[in-house]
């Protein structure tokens, strides 16, 4: 099976989000840091449908994993 990856602006779609380059910088500097104690979809800036989106992104596709893998650490740092 041949591994798909994802962008964030892919990801930021999905979530409904403003998805260039300057509207991801932007939610990243305003979002972060996010305790290293709370799961990225339990995070207190996402709406219940987004929460959930991530929570079914995680849980049953795992091409989608590794973007949100690498939005939770964005959020970290």
């Amino acid at each position: 099976m041949e591994a798909f990856f994802h962008r964030f602006t892919e990801l930021f779609d999905q979530l409904g989000l403003p998805s260039d380059p300057f509207s991801i910088a932007a939610f990243l500097r305003e979002k972060a840091p996010l305790a290293p104690d709370t799961p990225l979809e339990e995070a207190p800036f996402w709406t219940p449908t987004q929460a959930e989106l991530l929570r079914q992104l995680l849980a049953e596709d795992a091409d989608w994993s590794e973007v949100i893998d690498r939005l939770s650490l964005a959020l970290r740092e």
